[in-house]
């Protein structure tokens, strides 16, 4: 994909996610999501801190004494005091704008709202189906990027290969399954172990013990 596609991708997303959103109840919103220790307001609440400006960054970041995973869950527990039905909102107020978080890849973006789109979905038991295209390249920079998810290292010994697409990579013991799966796999998501198969899965299951990333 190119950067225009990467954009076009991320703009669907978060316009489809906002209509989910608009759609849940008081109940669905306080539902745990896939990320520990967070619900599905947490989550989405999240989502609409990516224009947040550089100097705020800063700022948090040095409130969160350096620690940027903490930086992350700060700010979105505080951003989740909002009403709810603002976060719709605000994520069709990114759609158009190719703002990001200084430091990083057009493809971070799509990465999360891909993966969080469905800690938020899969809880909740509503359909949301991940665009193979887009998840194949999000796919391709989780497992080449260092962190956070340190990928190669942590499935070293495994081949991951999509059944519903041509993407494979890794070298050992043969996981398969929809590239949507293998998504949330390389981003620490247990919920993707039933969705694969293969005479890696055993050893894939132990390998995935602990919380889920946020």
């Amino acid at each position: 994909m190119d950067r225009d596609e990467v954009w076009q991708a991320i703009d669907r997303e978060r316009s489809g996610l906002a209509d989910l959103l608009d759609d849940l109840s008081e109940q669905e919103w306080e539902t745990p999501s896939l990320c520990e220790g967070w619900r599905v307001r947490d989550v989405a609440a999240h989502l609409t801190l990516a224009h947040i400006r550089p100097l705020t960054a800063v700022v948090e970041l040095l409130r969160a004494r350096g620690d940027l995973n903490r930086m992350i869950r700060d700010t979105a527990i505080r951003q989740a005091a909002l009403p709810v039905r603002q976060y719709g909102v605000l994520l069709r107020e990114m759609v158009g704008s190719r703002k990001k978080v200084p430091g990083i890849s057009d493809l971070e973006p799509l990465i999360d709202v891909l993966v969080h789109g469905q800690d938020i979905a899969i809880p909740l038991g509503r359909e949301r189906p991940m665009p193979a295209r887009p998840a194949e390249a999000a796919a391709t920079r989780v497992w080449t990027m260092r962190g956070p998810f340190h990928a190669q290292r942590k499935l070293d010994g495994l081949e991951l290969v999509a059944t519903d697409c041509s993407w494979s990579v890794g070298r050992g013991s043969r996981v398969e399954g929809p590239i949507a799966a293998i998504l949330l796999l390389l981003t620490e998501r247990r919920a993707a172990l039933p969705q694969l198969a293969g005479p890696g899965l055993a050893d894939l299951r132990s390998r995935l013990s602990g919380a889920t990333r946020g």
